[in-house]
């Protein structure tokens, strides 16, 4: 058998636990051994600026010994107690060293910090609470601290193309607006409300001028609270209203008329009909020969559902087209066919439709949608679902900006110091 070099007690706990940027002095097992307290202090990298990162000499020894918490390890609290140093810095003067295992002012590791942030982002918080045994309210307002110093003097960069929504938070109808960056597929801000000053003070806090006028392509739905506001705040826009908002209002106009004429019908006519709210609905790809066929025979059973099928079918072509002045022929074309068709939810949809004209033949230019933004939204949602709701948009805005926001959390925190 090999001779094993003996290692101390300490030494063999360092490396038990993967501590790398302290030393251990000294452990001490607590109540009932389930908390491991361990004396440390800074392994070749203490006296030094917290500012600067320089080295300064010691004019000041610490007499009180601070304590921070460190991730649940086999069951086990691990707890750090060391008496900070005060040095003289050439730079910023008589200032208290770094801590190379916490953010200042902080009373966890960066290791526990890390591990309370990963776990958020895939259960619930109570859950994370359990593994880390520690209390929910505790855990919720570490991740809290946490986000916002991570968040703090963040800027939005490169923004190019942005995307507005709105989602509900909490019963009793409140809502939030919710601004995407399309081409990283982020969230860049949460705000309270959906109203003209909520997105407002977007436009006046995040962006500065300079940021405005760099913005070329901006998507949203057909809110007047928002298009005002981009026209107003973002002077080089190409503004393209959402294509799934707006075949949304088309396929509403046309199951309005399948309503009325359900309405009309006896109990005869209501069973030939029965199943044509799904079936009106279909994209012409998703259609089989068996359903194009059934819905041709409401020529000679009902013409007015037959007639507004149709124009949702011709509609379908407008998004192929590539050049603008075509798809603008195209559109007016089948505007003058759905007034001709003397059906009123259909000349409702025109009256939308010709309001917004311009930018909706912008889609032709660029194709852009809030599928991005709708792909978010649905992560946002299991978020939600998975904390069945939020008492509070602050809370809900941490977990946005931790699942999907577009400054990346967990790589605040230096990889070296994640396991110490």
């Amino acid at each position: 058998m090999e001779h094993v070099r003996p290692v101390t007690n300490s030494k063999l706990l360092g490396r038990m636990l993967r501590l790398k940027v302290l030393k251990i002095s000294d452990f001490e097992f607590r109540n009932r051994d389930r908390e491991l307290h361990l004396a440390v202090k800074p392994y070749k990298n203490g006296c030094r600026c917290p500012h600067c990162g320089r080295r300064g000499r010691i004019v000041h020894l610490g007499s009180e010994a601070r304590r921070w918490e460190d991730a649940t390890i086999l069951g086990i609290r691990i707890i750090f107690h060391y008496a900070p140093r005060e040095i003289d810095c050439p730079t910023h003067g008589r200032v208290q060293e770094e801590i190379p295992w916490a953010a200042a002012y902080s009373r966890v590791t960066y290791r526990l910090e890390y591990r309370i942030c990963a776990l958020c982002q895939i259960m619930t918080q109570k859950a994370a609470a359990e593994i880390l045994k520690m209390s929910t309210s505790t855990l919720s307002d570490l991740l809290h601290r946490v986000i916002n110093r991570a968040r703090d003097g963040h800027r939005i960069r490169g923004l190019t193309t942005v995307g507005v929504d709105e989602i509900s938070y909490c019963k009793g109808r409140k809502f939030a607006t919710i601004v995407y960056d399309l081409d990283r597929a982020c969230v860049l801000w949460v705000g309270k409300g959906k109203g003209r000053e909520t997105i407002d003070r977007f436009f006046q806090e995040a962006l500065s001028d300079d940021q405005r006028k760099r913005v070329r392509w901006a998507s949203c739905d057909m809110s007047d609270a928002y298009i005002n506001a981009i026209r107003h705040h973002l002077p080089n826009v190409s503004l393209v209203i959402d294509r799934f908002h707006l075949v949304k209002a088309l396929n509403s106009a046309v199951d309005e008329v399948r309503k009325e004429e359900w309405r009309q019908l006896d109990v005869k006519g209501r069973k030939a009909i029965k199943g044509l709210r799904w079936l009106l609905s279909l994209h012409s790809r998703n259609r089989t020969k068996a359903h194009t066929r059934f819905l041709n025979r409401l020529r000679q059973s009902n013409r007015r559902i037959h007639r507004a099928w149709v124009l949702k079918d011709e509609f379908e072509h407008f998004w192929n087209y590539r050049c603008e002045a075509v798809a603008r022929r195209f559109l007016k074309r089948w505007m003058t066919a759905a007034l001709r068709s003397r059906i009123p939810s259909l000349r409702v949809f025109v009256t939308t439709l010709r309001k917004h004209f311009d930018n909706v033949v912008t889609f032709i230019n660029r194709p852009l949608t809030n599928a991005v933004g709708e792909g978010l939204n649905r992560i946002i949602k299991i978020v939600k679902n998975r904390a069945s709701g939020f008492r509070t948009l602050d809370s809900f805005a941490d977990l946005i900006f931790l699942t999907v926001g577009d400054l990346d959390i967990l790589a605040q925190i230096p990889s070296e110091l994640r396991t110490l």
